[in-house]
Parts: C-alpha cells; sequence; structure tokens
C-alpha cells in the first residue's frame, strides 16, 4: 500500500494517498538504507538506551537522598520535641494533601525514611552505595538484616549483579553472604546493565515515578499496552475478517503528529476500522480526536469501493449520558466501551452481524480486567506482609 511522494532532495513512502500537509508516512524497508545505517542504528539505540538509565538512576539517587532528609528531619524533631505516631500521621495527611500524586508519602513509608535515617546516619554511605537502588530494595536491607556490614554488601551485590528486590530477599533469606564466606570491601559504583532485572524494576518503580509526578501517565500507557495486546489478538482471533494493518499508525501533518493505536482493515465490510485505547475515564475529546482519525483514513487510505471507515473507543469508565451526548449528532460510526463495565454503542446496525457483539467485547474486556485486580490484590498483600 506503500506510494511515493517526490520532492527535491528526498522521496518518502507512505499509505493510500498524500494531501497537502497530512500523510500517512511508512517506514521505507532496510535494504533501502545506506550501507552504514546498521552502524548509526545501534549507536544511537546504545545513546538512549545509556541516557535513559542515566536519567532514571539520577531520579531514583535524588529520591533516596530526599527521603534520607525527610528521615533525618524526623529523627531531629522527635529527639527535640517528642514526636509521636500522631505528629507522623498528621505530617503524611498534610504532605498527601501538597504533592496527591505522590503515595510514598504514607505514614508507612515516613516510617521507613525515618527508620533509614536513623540506620545511616552518614549521608556519605547513602550517596555512596544505597542512593544507586530502589527504595524497595533499601526497605528490604532494612527489613531483612541488622548491620550496616551484611546490608553494605547485599547492596553491592545487588548493583552488580542487577537483581530485583525479590531476587534480593531471596539471597538474604538463602544467607548468601555466608555460604559465600567473605564480603566485598568497596562497593561496586558500575551501573548495572540495561537489561538486568533492577534496572527494570527502576524504570517501573512507583515510588520513583510517584516522585517525579508522572505515576498516572506511566501506569496508563503500560495498561493501554496490554489491552492493545489483547484486542488485537481478539479482534483477529474472531475469524470475522479483520485483517491487521498496525499500530501506533503514524499520521503526519505539517504541524503536529498522531498515532492510531490499532488500524484494521474489515474483510467483509470493506472498510477500516480504528481502535483507540484509553486507561482513564471517558472525555469528550477523545471523541473529536477519533472523528479526526476516521477523517484522514476515509480521505487519505479509503479507496473508492471502500465503505466509510468505523471507530471503536475503549476507555476505563465513563457516564453514559456524556458518552450519549457525545456521540448523538456525530455522522461517523463510532462505538464507545467502557472495558471495566458496560458497552455504549451507536454502530449502524447493517454492521452488528461482521463485528464482535456487545457480550463478547464485554467478555473479552472483563476478562481482562481480572488478572488486573489479582495483581493488585497480590502486590496489596506482599506490601503489607513486607
Amino acid at each position: 500500500m506503500a506510494n511515493k511522494k517526490k520532492g527535491q532532495d528526498d522521496v518518502r513512502q507512505f499509505r493510500g494517498k498524500a494531501r497537502a500537509g497530512a500523510l500517512f508516512p511508512v517506514a521505507p524497508s532496510g535494504n533501502q538504507m545506506p550501507v552504514d545505517y546498521k552502524n548509526l542504528l545501534a549507536e544511537l539505540k546504545e545513546r538512549i538506551t545509556s541516557e535513559r538509565l542515566r536519567v532514571t538512576f539520577a531520579a531514583n539517587a535524588a529520591m533516596i537522598l530526599l527521603y534520607w532528609d525527610i528521615g533525618q528531619t524526623i529523627l531531629r524533631r522527635q529527639k527535640r520535641e517528642g514526636w509521636g505516631a500522631k505528629v507522623i500521621d498528621r505530617l503524611s495527611a498534610d504532605l498527601r494533601k501538597a504533592f496527591p500524586n505522590m503515595h510514598g508519602l504514607s505514614p508507612r513509608n515516613l516510617k521507613y525514611m525515618r527508620k533509614f535515617a536513623e540506620a545511616w546516619p552518614d549521608k556519605t554511605i547513602v550517596q555512596a552505595s544505597l542512593a544507586q537502588i530502589t527504595w524497595y530494595h533499601n526497605v528490604a536491607l532494612l527489613e531483612k538484616l541488622d548491620t550496616q556490614e551484611a546490608r553494605l554488601w547485599y547492596a553491592a551485590q545487588t548493583l552488580e549483579n542487577g537483581w530485583s528486590r525479590n531476587i534480593l530477599v531471596i539471597q538474604i533469606e538463602s544467607n548468601l553472604i555466608g555460604r559465600r564466606g567473605k564480603a566485598v570491601s568497596n562497593f561496586n559504583t558500575v551501573m548495572p546493565p540495561a537489561d538486568s532485572d533492577m534496572a527494570a524494576q527502576i524504570f517501573k518503580d512507583p515510588y520513583l515515578f510517584d516522585f517525579l509526578g508522572t505515576a498516572d501517565p506511566r501506569r496508563e500507557r503500560e495498561i493501554e499496552q496490554a489491552l492493545m495486546d489483547h484486542i488485537q489478538r481478539f479482534l483477529m482471533e474472531l475469524g470475522a475478517g479483520f485483517a491487521f494493518v498496525g499500530r501506533q499508525v503514524h499520521l503526519e501533518f505539517a504541524s503536529a503528529d498522531y498515532y492510531l493505536d490499532l488500524l484494521f482493515y474489515h474483510l467483509k465490510l470493506r472498510c477500516y476500522i480504528v481502535v483507540e485505547l484509553k486507561a482513564v475515564p471517558f472525555d469528550p475529546a477523545f471523541i473529536g480526536k477519533l472523528n479526526m482519525y476516521l477523517s484522514a483514513v476515509d480521505d487519505l487510505l479509503r479507496h473508492p469501493d471502500d465503505k466509510p471507515a468505523i471507530g471503536l473507543l475503549l476507555c476505563r469508565g465513563k457516564d453514559r449520558l456524556i458518552a450519549e451526548y457525545a456521540l448523538r449528532d456525530l455522522r461517523k460510526p463510532i462505538g464507545v466501551a467502557d472495558w471495566a463495565t458496560k458497552i455504549v454503542t451507536r454502530l449502524p446496525k447493517e454492521f452488528r452481524g461482521s463485528l464482535p457483539t456487545v457480550e463478547e467485547i464485554e467478555t473479552e474486556l472483563a476478562d481482562l480486567e481480572i488478572p488486573e485486580s489479582q495483581a493488585r490484590q497480590k502486590k496489596a498483600v506482599k506490601k503489607k506482609s513486607g
């Protein structure tokens, strides 16, 4: 489906047709690239990976040091003014009110900060070693070990081997330090490899992303990615004529770039189907964007014999009346599905035999919600018991 758009200096490929200022660009095949392209790609990937690690570890270190400072402040106040649990509860409530997206300010976590500062009165040790691992790792060291020497040894091994928090706990409980018979004297400050468990865990550490103020978008994107995988498989397994075109399909305008989450072509209906996924409650603004996508697909990709494109918007929740008002006078066929509860749909009757039924989609979306809920419950239980 790739066409070429001629220019003075280069030739671009794209889906369907192009208009001045709008097209669906397509990357050319690898054999059309210069001889040294692979080397350039490898170099840039390495640089991006290294920089992502550097920035993430720097943010993690800043958070750990902030927690240490908070803990030291609480310790000083307790010794000087006799602070107790009531003050920490109030402090937690006021801080969470000031920083509503930062979940690391619970009373329990403030007590861990105090314990962390009490265990490590020397800030230079924290800077040199403990700030290089996640807060989850540090909490495990506090809970599972009693001496500074053992904690530093396991911290060094964690960084050197890229252990996740769970692996660290297993190594402690299996007495790795005793089985090896010796401790390391100098902390290994070499950054763990990009594919290590700890590096991956730091990227996903909720305390870190709460600290950065980006927790909700991060979780939304993870949920949307899982939903995208599931819906893509579900629609193609129906055997009803869904042909997969692409995911994150690039729509380029002269002034902005957009990406369609999932794009299908329905062989029986002879039309494109655009699926948009949102891990947040329904917002009428979503309809405007999806409507724009459908217009662009009809204008740039649609063959003269094709029927108008259909849109499906999957949200985490919605007000039924708001969704109906948003769709009421819309001419394009768009369905709004709540992947946690019910379905609102305005798809034309003639499409219902070829597209999945409300019950089918509802069942799939409900099934997808179950493991996520179980995962949250397990995580909550683990936190309490840990």
